[in-house]
């Protein structure tokens, strides 16, 4: 059976949502960051070289990095999936920018605003634009379709929503000034698939959709 190894508090939880979205049958390993490093345990960190979530098993198999585990998982196990637009639909090109800007832009400047902070530092105004376009970037976006890869739900929407959530519940950003954000994320948070997803990843922890 399909394993999926979830760090608490991190973006595995897209690997578990693309699970339940899916209808898959998977076995979930839960693991509870170090309180003190606030990194992964080292029952974790045993079983893939970069020490992280997420990663899953899959026989012999042992994968990490949540893009090519969603389309591992998709590949093998959901090739004819609506969850993926093929290159004929019309939203193919839409749904491949979502996906890739999730981790390449928008986790990337995540990443460096949780760096410059914790040197106590502030972000130079190149990088401090690069993270404000990128926000505007996506109320635009969710104002001229419901979801990131066009009319539907796609893997880009579940690459994208951690971010949005999850890591944004942390970081005290208030979404206020971007309805259109606001309202995607009650339609995210109406999804029954992501209920059961973020209530077995994180139970008692409410997503962060407001």
């Amino acid at each position: 059976m399909l394993t999926v190894h979830h760090l608490r508090i991190s973006q595995s939880e897209r690997i578990v949502w693309l699970c339940e979205e899916l209808g898959l049958e998977y076995d979930l390993k839960l693991y509870n960051r170090d309180p003190e490093t606030r990194l992964a345990p080292p029952e974790l960190k045993a079983i893939h070289p970069m020490e992280i979530a997420p990663v899953i098993e899959d026989g012999d198999l042992v994968l990490g990095e949540s893009g090519a585990i969603v389309e591992y998982i998709v590949g093998k196990y959901a090739p004819d999936t609506d969850l993926v637009p093929g290159p004929d639909h019309p939203d193919f090109a839409d749904h491949l920018y979502w996906f890739h800007f999730s981790n390449a832009t928008f986790m990337t400047n995540g990443m460096m605003q949780i760096a410059v902070g914790a040197v106590g530092a502030e972000m130079p105004p190149p990088l401090a634009k690069r993270v404000t376009n990128a926000w505007a970037q996506i109320e635009h976006r969710l104002g001229e379709s419901d979801y990131f890869g066009g009319s539907a739900l796609t893997t880009a929407d579940i690459m994208m929503v951690f971010q949005l959530t999850t890591s944004r519940a942390f970081n005290g950003m208030s979404i206020d000034d971007k309805p259109n954000l606001k309202a995607y994320l009650q339609r995210i948070g109406a999804r029954d698939a992501y209920q059961r997803a973020m209530a077995k990843c994180e139970p008692g922890m409410p997503p962060k959709l407001d």
